[in-house]
């Protein structure tokens, strides 16, 4: 009953808690973290991993990678300024990285701070492939998911203090069963889902922000078949992972395409690379 309540709460503040909003869903988000504080941390945090990674500069891809991330930034600042969100952009500073790694990954941070592994080039294939990459890295940057999953997990540590004190008068074990089940209860039915929601959003942002930059929004499923068979299908349940399935993933982006070619049109893009 105890564990009950602290989830109902956690999953109530998840809910009610948000100050801002997201301008491309039009979602109130869970977000008290200001980018007064977030961006500052994440500069100095980007250029402490950038002098300590090996970064590849003038060459065609470090030079891709820096143009393809520029056109979707460009994309980006189209559909803000057009939806009523000038000035959205104000306190980013886009920054595009190659890093010479073998992973196939790439990330983002707060405030625009963008890297690619060199690993995810032969999966990407293409500058199409590279776009469908850094649209989905950009829009989690525009999202601030960064401070929302900061923000989620304060709230999951202030609801672990708040159970901690409601069983402080029980048996040890008690205390024990309750810590266990909490973390276990608020990872798999609270921040896992939350994660996995982030992944959503930032693919179907990202297809949008793509075709705006007259990229393909058809490349995005095929380079996740591609992902799927260079994983060789060795991923947890998707109710167990941060990500959606890849099979999900590439349902949703099939379906999604059309909308996103529908909404480049509007900014006079009918034709893609």
């Amino acid at each position: 009953m105890i564990l009950k309540r602290t989830l109902i709460w956690v999953s109530a503040a998840l809910l009610f808690v948000s100050c801002q909003t997201n301008p491309f869903t039009g979602e109130k988000n869970l977000n008290f973290v200001s980018n007064d504080q977030l961006f500052p941390a994440s500069f100095e945090q980007y250029n402490q991993f950038l002098s300590e990674n090996d970064v590849v500069t003038g060459t065609a891809e470090a030079n891709m990678v820096k143009r393809v991330g520029k056109k979707i930034e460009t994309a980006a600042e189209r559909y803000l300024n057009a939806n009523g969100y000038q000035g959205f952009l104000e306190d980013f500073r886009w920054e595009y990285n190659l890093v010479n790694d073998d992973a196939v990954n790439a990330f983002a941070m707060p405030g625009g701070k963008i890297v690619f592994y060199t690993g995810i080039l032969p999966v990407a294939e293409s500058e199409t492939g590279v776009a469908v990459v850094m649209a989905h890295e950009i829009a989690h940057a525009l999202a601030d998911h960064g401070a929302q999953r900061m923000s989620a997990a304060q709230l999951q540590q202030l609801g672990a203090v708040a159970g901690g004190i409601a069983v402080s008068g029980r048996s040890q074990e008690t205390q024990q069963i309750f810590a266990q089940a909490y973390g276990l209860g608020t990872t798999v039915g609270v921040m896992l889902p939350f994660s996995r929601k982030h992944e959503t959003e930032a693919d179907r942002i990202g297809l949008t922000l793509m075709a705006i930059a007259g990229y393909n929004p058809e490349e995005a499923s095929r380079l996740w078949q591609r992902m799927a068979a260079q994983s060789d299908g060795q991923a947890p349940p998707e109710f167990l992972s941060t990500h959606p399935s890849n099979q999900t993933r590439i349902n949703n982006l099939k379906k999604w395409a059309p909308e996103a070619k529908a909404e480049a049109k509007k900014y006079g893009v009918t034709s893609f690379q």
